[in-house]
């Protein structure tokens, strides 16, 4: 199954019009006095709300002054291909992007409302690091620093909105068949084998009471 990934870096409107799946931002008001969520909202190509993100890193000012923090991760499934969700400063937190590999998404939808070459390459390194991607999205005032764009499994930019601080639109697929070699070998590979590694599969193999492995001081 191949998903077309679409990246746009303002307002989605219409998804039901277009035949599209959106993932928009909002605030999400709860009842007073609580403050709201900084949310992510998904509407189906049916234009029917299907689910909700709330950021749960938040910012000590929006902690402070702004917003209730979200609780749980978001996984969501289109034609077979599972998506999760991440807000701007939660970037910055990679036990985030190592949970939602444990839950087993294929891609990470990103959105940032921050000018911030470096959050780019954090996202970049995420894909690179759990072999998915990442669908990274900002406002297009910011792209003349870094533009929205989706990036693959083995690291690559796949596809990037112009440079230009104009809206824009870009499109990639999302092919867990792909036989690029790098997504190939990211997904097909490298995936499989850091699950196992991280699963324990060093435990039957490593040594005891060898003081050719204990003693640390000698050649």
């Amino acid at each position: 199954m191949t998903i077309k990934l679409l990246t746009w870096p303002d307002d989605l409107s219409a998804p039901a019009e277009l035949g599209l799946w959106a993932a928009f931002g909002s605030i999400h008001p709860l009842t007073p006095p609580n403050w709201p969520h900084n949310s992510l909202y998904v509407v189906s190509d049916q234009g029917r709300l299907v689910a909700r993100y709330d950021k749960r890193y938040l910012s000590s000012t929006e902690v402070s002054y702004m917003y209730t923090p979200g609780i749980d991760p978001l996984v969501f499934e289109i034609d077979g291909i599972r998506f999760g969700c991440a807000l701007c400063i939660e970037v910055n937190f990679p036990e985030l992007f190592a949970e939602y590999e444990r839950l087993g998404v294929d891609c990470v939808l990103v959105s940032l409302m921050v000018d911030n070459a470096a959050r780019a390459v954090v996202a970049q390194a995420y894909g690179a690091l759990y072999s998915y991607w990442i669908g990274y999205s900002i406002p297009a005032q910011f792209s003349t620093t870094v533009p929205s764009g989706i990036n693959a499994p083995g690291g690559r930019w796949l596809a990037r909105c112009p440079a230009d601080g104009r809206p824009s639109l870009t499109v990639a697929d999302l092919d867990l068949g792909a036989r690029d070699p790098d997504i190939d070998e990211a997904v097909r590979l490298a995936r499989p084998w850091r699950r196992s590694a991280r699963a324990g599969l060093y435990n039957t193999k490593t040594v005891q009471g060898d003081p050719r492995s204990n003693t640390r001081t000698a050649f």
